[in-house]
């Protein structure tokens, strides 16, 4: 019997929130589903997996809550679990950003939807796609021509936002992130920094691949659990976690001479040279680092 990966976002103003999570929390493990959901009073964000049955119920818990009847969730199947384990967590955000005064709640950038962004990159529409995500993550995988925002961590965004061509502030531009949330906050601060034709790409790089499949899309796209990389249909790639520095690898990168299982990578081969961190402590370390460069928090 196959997981269901639900993931899923939105912004809106929630109450009574510690008890919300002990709720939540009760039920999860009820269910046996694993993996995290943040609370925090802008919102929800959630990654789990579990059965078939325990997936549908905690959905239809949470569209319960006040103001998430419409709460979508993108859905794809695993053969084994992809999370260790089940984190409900209160947050002062859903998303680090770090940048007050922006609310997508009150004042969202316009959408497009994956269908029409394609019908976009298939008439040649001159746009620029702008890849809001971390470095490590475009490396796996983006669209053909889009631009990097060439960060580490998502509160790096704003700093590299000032460093975009001043023209774009005239042009259209099309951000997008793996399942949107990001977006969410890029498009209203771009917005407010003097860019006039901001459009955010509902759904991310999943939904699109959900609805159009890797038409005007190269490589694969990581994602934040066990799996480390889909594929245009959605399924788990062959690309791996190294066990040192837990930086995804893709394929090619399995193949390098300074690649070795269970000890290092191209990344981090010299990395023993340079920290006296002891490998278990090191491990942990680069760990929280990566998930928290996400600006997803623990995810």
């Amino acid at each position: 019997m196959p997981f269901i990966n639900l993931a899923g976002y939105q912004f809106v103003s929630l109450e009574e929130i510690p008890k919300l999570q002990e709720e939540l929390k009760a039920l999860c493990l009820q269910g046996k589903i694993k993996g995290t959901i943040l609370l925090a009073e802008e919102g929800i964000n959630f990654f789990v997996a579990g059965t078939r049955e325990a997936a549908d119920q905690l959905l239809a818990r949470l569209r319960q809550i006040p103001g998430l009847a419409n709460l979508r969730a993108k859905e794809s199947e695993s053969k084994e679990q992809p999370f260790r384990r089940m984190f409900v967590k209160i947050k002062k955000e859903i998303i680090s950003f770090g940048i007050e005064g922006i609310n997508p709640a009150l004042a969202p950038s316009p959408r497009i939807t994956p269908k029409v962004l394609k019908e976009w990159l298939d008439a040649g529409k001159q746009i620029t796609l702008l890849d809001t995500r971390n470095d490590y993550e475009i490396k796996m995988g983006t669209f053909r021509g889009a631009l990097p925002a060439g960060i580490n961590h998502f509160r790096d965004f704003p700093e590299a936002v000032k460093k975009l061509p001043e023209q774009l502030k005239d042009e259209p531009v099309v951000t997008f992130c793996t399942g949107g949330i990001r977006c969410e906050k890029a498009g209203p601060f771009m917005e407010r920094e003097g860019f006039k034709k901001i459009f955010q790409l509902e759904g991310g790089i999943l939904d699109y691949f959900k609805k159009c499949g890797g038409d005007h899309y190269e490589g694969e796209c990581f994602v934040f659990d066990r799996r480390v990389g889909v594929d245009a249909a959605l399924q788990e790639t062959s690309s791996e976690m190294c066990f040192a520095c837990q930086m995804p690898l893709t394929f090619e990168d399995q193949r390098h001479p300074h690649y070795q299982i269970e000890k290092s990578c191209p990344h981090c081969f010299d990395r023993e040279k340079k920290e006296k961190i002891p490998k278990s402590r090191k491990s942990r370390k680069l760990k929280k680092e990566l998930h928290e460069r996400s600006g997803i928090s623990s995810l």
